[in-house]
């Protein structure tokens, strides 16, 4: 009997807690506070193994904000580092300005921040959570209206080493928001401005020549923009992502000046419809590295592109999509794996 109360009162905590240790990434939220309650023992073990207690998430979840000012009046999670509010319901401004004026501490060392789809925080909101944050290094806040450039310019005013930036869908950011980013986050590597539909040439250049770090960028669903700013993105030298899906003004002298970014590795192009094989076959010839490229929806290109790209990405390439590109005869899989023998997807939009 004495054997087992020492079993489970030391070894069976010490186990658990290796395990958990090499599940931090995969045991949720409610998986630990429920281990919590097994025993004593195991709660003692899991409170003092800190790494357990780095990672919050409330994704989808109701009454999220309520949830997350409770859990952050607990001392085990007083350096966090990451926080996941994704979708989650029932998240206001008076949450983060009440978590800045009771918790400011336990976010001093806070590295990511997702509030996608928490579409009740306002440029309120984001000044309160961002004055807790000096060490964000990730923030996300896809699709939220009411941020505006306000917003963003509390961000860079608090956070000064944010390197992976995703304001995908805030519609009302504007060229004086871009102007703030790109003042202030020169070693910036992603950025997503999805839908962020009043930007112009201007704010996109003014950011090009500034954030010349960036290896992530992606423009998807902007059709404002022209050659004029597609041309600046020749300056980013560590480019790997690009997204122009739906860029209805690039042509084929603006796709030429970006085939220079030697080391892009995943470029979309659907629906950039004044695109023809001139265009296609300075991408093939500047930029061999490619992994992964979607021309659906291009009717001005056809085979030889194909061959163009097959010449210099054939061992590359593992990803294609030429659906809707009526230009192009062999389409079918059989003849794409002859140009591409390591293509594994042929479909990216359905």
């Amino acid at each position: 009997m004495e054997e087992d109360k020492i079993w489970c009162r030391e070894t069976v905590p010490k186990v658990l807690k290796l395990v958990c240790s090499t599940l931090t990434l995969t045991l949720t939220h409610k998986d630990l506070v429920s281990l919590l309650l097994v025993s004593p023992w195991l709660h003692r073990t899991l409170v003092s193994s800190l790494p357990l207690w780095q990672s919050l998430s409330f994704r989808e979840s109701n009454n999220a904000g309520n949830r997350l000012v409770a859990a952050l009046s607990l001392p085990r999670y007083r350096y966090v580092k990451q926080i996941d509010l994704e979708f989650a319901r029932d998240v206001e401004d008076m949450h983060l300005i009440l978590i800045k004026d009771k918790h400011f501490d336990s976010l001093q060392r806070l590295e990511s921040l997702n509030l996608n789809g928490c579409q009740k925080i306002s440029d309120t909101g984001i000044e309160a959570i961002t004055r807790c944050c000096p060490q964000l290094k990730t923030f996300s806040i896809y699709w939220n209206v009411r941020v505006t450039d306000t917003g963003l310019m509390h961000t860079v005013r608090n956070c000064k080493h944010i390197v992976d930036l995703n304001i995908s869908g805030c519609k009302n950011i504007s060229d004086q928001g871009l102007q703030f980013v790109a003042e202030n986050y020169p070693e910036l590597e992603s950025l997503n401005l999805t839908r962020c539909i009043k930007l112009t040439d201007n704010g996109l250049k003014q950011l090009l020549h500034k954030c010349i770090s960036l290896q992530s960028l992606n423009l998807y669903a902007l059709s404002s923009f022209t050659d004029e700013a597609y041309k600046k993105i020749c300056l980013l030298a560590h480019l790997k992502f690009l997204d122009l899906c739906g860029a209805q003004n690039l042509s084929d002298e603006g796709l030429h000046t970006i085939s220079k970014c030697k080391n892009l590795a995943s470029l979309n192009l659907t629906w950039c419809v004044r695109v023809t094989d001139e265009g296609v076959i300075s991408i093939a010839q500047g930029c061999s590295s490619l992994e992964f490229l979607s021309l659906f929806g291009i009717t001005g290109v056809t085979d030889k592109c194909l061959e163009a790209l097959s010449e210099s990405c054939s061992e590359k390439i593992t990803t294609l999509d030429v659906n809707g590109c009526i230009g192009i005869k062999k389409r079918s899989h059989k003849e794409l794996l002859q140009l591409f023998p390591h293509l594994t997807c042929f479909k990216v939009h359905s």
